[in-house]
């Protein structure tokens, strides 16, 4: 496995009065890591030709540095918004991500139905998404990307729900990027989780988190609530109570040997934590 960091991870470091995008690979350089995940950005939304030459130029300072471009991550939501209109704006993305040079593509299926329909299954919407997924990967597999779905978002965020898209999807270019972390926003067990959807991997993430019962007095600011309303908190890898070198083991063990990059959501300083984070995934991915 390869290490690489998300660059969302830099937090307000990324920004241009600050290291900016560029500063930010560097960083990661710097740290050890060999890839790096770029995330959708408000700024080109209404300028396709703007966000194609903007990637274009970030993708080139990758290869310069000898950086990965490995997955460029996007919203989607194919439920509350037109559906065929968002498939042609996701496959605009699939374009960015080509102008990065990234291998892979991680575009979300939805938050659910908002509103008064909000009570549908997942069961019930799947085909609906699974015809928006396959659309987008028969698309993005012309420009040599595969696409994935992260577990990510909670409606979408099960490993078994998960599983089941992929195989409605069915499709070879389409898979899971498999989120240590995430899996405690659904209370799923993360050793079960892994196991089952290495298979299925494009793309991994390593995450942690503080974990406290949803029993307990609210820890106040920084804190979150997973879906069953257990209180959750971003960390440091290898800081939290995510079993994240037991699940570094399954995905190598299962045969994962891809990049593993690093999402940092801690409260600490973001370079601080990111580099910890690369030093204490590197021994994880070594014993």
């Amino acid at each position: 496995m390869k290490i690489g960091v998300s660059l969302y991870s830099f937090h307000g470091y990324a920004e241009e009065n600050s290291l900016g995008i560029k500063g930010c690979i560097d960083k990661v350089k710097e740290f050890g890591g060999e890839g790096v995940d770029f995330v959708e950005t408000a700024k080109y939304a209404e300028d396709h030709e703007g966000y194609i030459a903007y990637a274009k130029d970030i993708g080139d300072y990758c290869k310069e540095v000898g950086i990965q471009a490995v997955c460029f991550c996007v919203g989607s939501d194919f439920l509350n918004r037109d559906t065929d209109a968002e498939i042609a704006r996701v496959k605009g993305l699939v374009d960015v991500a080509a102008a990065y040079g990234c291998i892979a593509m991680r575009h979300d299926a939805t938050p659910g139905y908002m509103g008064a329909n909000k009570w549908k299954s997942f069961d019930t919407v799947l085909p609906i998404l699974a015809r928006a997924y396959r659309e987008v990967t028969e698309y993005a597999e012309t420009k040599g990307i595969k696409t994935c779905i992260e577990n990510h978002g909670f409606f979408a965020q099960d490993p078994d729900r998960v599983e089941k898209l992929i195989n409605a999807v069915d499709h070879d270019n389409f898979g899971a990027l498999v989120d240590i972390g995430n899996f405690a926003c659904a209370d799923a067990d993360h050793n079960y989780a892994v196991g089952l959807l290495t298979k299925y991997a494009v793309h991994a993430h390593a995450k942690d988190f503080h974990k406290k019962s949803g029993s307990l007095d609210a820890p106040g600011e920084g804190w979150f609530q997973s879906r069953g309303g257990n209180y959750l908190r971003g960390s440091i890898i290898g800081h939290g109570d995510v079993p994240v070198r037991q699940c570094v083991q399954t995905l190598k063990r299962n045969g994962y040997d891809g990049y593993l990059c690093i999402e940092f959501e801690g409260m600490e300083d973001a370079l601080k934590g990111i580099r910890i984070g690369c030093d204490n995934l590197k021994r994880f991915i070594n014993q």
